[in-house]
């Protein structure tokens, strides 16, 4: 590093041609290497971490958009990350129409908040496809409402994207219909179930939250999708490691 008094363009010093940084700092120029003397690394660890922050500020771009649930400002994303960045890599190139793809996957977080996280799990209730769940009535202020988050993937086109709605639901009552058709919430051993048939297609994604203004319960998608475990094989590693310069010891 060279520094000298700043003269206008003029450096005085033996400085490199070429991969040089200029900049000045209390009235003295200061003259350091552009790059690194460090080699880039790009271990597998690093880049499965790049790739689910990848994926994760994809994911961002559609539900600070969708969901009113993760609060407001730099904070809402932060939120919303350390969540997400626990999904499993989902490998594509960094360029072209896969590079801003993104997938549906179990666990993605939808709302953050202070009220209990429902527990929901697959099955089936009235010979309808239905989503279990751990929900009482009876435990819930009578301010508190259900929405459901419907994350629906969608394959057409150069891209695979996610696609990300709302609906409020009505507290069920009883169980008295499970007719097929629109989904609905019933009442199943005295807790919450969602029943319909649409929970049987593998591109949508579910969660139900307990809202209470904006207050809300942590929730994450449950989902019987597997189209994104196509971008999780070996094959779609080496595709997408090559295309940033390949893995490093």
């Amino acid at each position: 590093m060279a520094k000298q008094k700043s003269t206008g363009l003029l450096v005085n010093g033996s400085v490199k041609a070429a991969g040089m940084t200029f900049y000045t700092r209390q009235g003295q120029t200061v003259v350091r290497a552009a790059r690194s003397a460090q080699p880039e690394r790009r271990s597998r660890g690093q880049f499965d971490q790049r790739m689910r922050m990848r994926h994760t500020i994809a994911l961002w771009h559609i539900v600070k958009v969708a969901s009113p649930y993760f609060g407001e400002g730099v904070t809402a994303y932060r939120r919303f990350a350390s969540q997400a960045n626990r999904l499993a890599p989902v490998y594509v190139p960094c360029t072209g129409s896969l590079s801003g793809a993104t997938f549906l996957l179990p666990g993605i977080p939808v709302s953050d908040g202070p009220l209990p996280t429902i527990k929901m799990w697959y099955d089936e209730v009235g010979g309808q496809p239905a989503l279990l769940t751990n929900l009482k009535p009876e435990n819930c202020a009578p301010r508190e409402t259900l929405r459901l988050c419907c994350l629906r993937q969608s394959a057409d086109g150069a891209a695979p994207r996610v696609d990300m709605h709302w609906r409020l639901m009505e507290m069920p009552t009883g169980t008295d219909h499970f007719g097929a058709g629109e989904l609905h919430l019933v009442l199943v051993d005295g807790r919450v179930a969602l029943v319909g048939a649409a929970l049987a297609d593998p591109m949508t994604g579910w969660a139900l939250v307990l809202t209470d203004g904006d207050r809300c319960s942590s929730q994450t998608v449950v989902t019987r999708s597997t189209f994104y475990e196509r971008y999780t094989t070996a094959e779609a590693l080496e595709t997408a490691a090559a295309s940033y310069g390949g893995l490093t010891e």
